[in-house]
């Protein structure tokens, strides 16, 4: 694998998960691009990674705006050039009871971890399809979209949304040569690992939760020029979980 020439846009990139995928691929060599509403934690990575002699960059983004979103390609376009590898990362996770979840908090939940997808994923095939190159997408979808705990419709829709979303957008965009697929993390702790009890970590068969170096191992795979033949595919990287049967007794 080598991302050395890739150009990486990575959504929802100051915390957590894309945190650690901007770090991982700038560790590698890849020109690295951040977008978050949360500005402070975003410059603040950018500036972490430029005193190590990354090529790192911030860009303040609304995700549910789709004129934010415009902007962000637009600024690219004219400070770095045309993007690689784009990473839907950006997601809240909200759960309240279906009798309490108000339409508008609806409406944040599917803004912000589904629309906002689309919207990224068509921007940036626009140029891809202007410019004949062959980009490749990541929908960080969940293990979620699968299964459920009560209390988490908004969500799971938008998880499941986004393993949909990626197999119709593998086919429209195979004409040109756009592979899309998805990953579906299990549990990820992105912070206080040491602090995990001896049951969270035997809840998997891999006897171990996950970490965010688990997932940038499964980004770097799914985005590796070399793996032309796989798209249209979801990933999940649970540790088992999900395939280990759970008795009640």
């Amino acid at each position: 694998m080598n991302v050395e020439k890739d150009i990486v846009l990575i959504t929802g990139a100051s915390n957590g998960i894309g945190r650690g995928l901007a770090l991982s691929y700038a560790e590698q060599g890849a020109t690295v691009i951040t977008c978050d509403i949360d500005e402070e934690r975003g410059l603040q990575l950018i500036g972490e990674l430029r005193k190590k002699g990354k090529s790192a960059f911030f860009f303040s983004c609304d995700v549910r705006k789709p004129e934010d979103v415009e902007r962000v390609f637009q600024d690219i376009d004219e400070e770095i050039g045309t993007i690689t590898v784009l990473v839907n990362n950006a997601g809240v996770s909200t759960f309240t009871s279906m009798f309490d979840l108000e339409v508008e908090d609806w409406d944040n939940i599917i803004h912000t971890n589904l629309r906002s997808a689309f919207l990224f994923a068509k921007q940036a095939s626009l140029r891809w399809k202007k410019n004949n190159v062959q980009g490749r997408i990541v929908n960080m979808a969940s293990t979620r979209a699968f299964m459920s705990e009560p209390n988490s419709e908004g969500y799971a829709a938008t998880k499941g949304g986004l393993v949909a979303l990626t197999h119709a957008m593998a086919a429209s965009l195979s004409e040109f040569g756009i592979r899309v697929n998805s990953i579906s993390p299990g549990w990820i702790q992105t912070e206080n690992y040491d602090e995990l009890r001896d049951i969270d970590h035997e809840q998997h068969l891999t006897n171990r939760v996950g970490k965010v170096s688990d997932i940038a191992k499964a980004c770097f795979y799914l985005t590796d020029e070399d793996n032309d033949f796989v798209t249209g595919e979801n990933l999940v990287v649970d540790g088992g979980m999900t395939r280990k049967m759970i008795y009640e007794h």
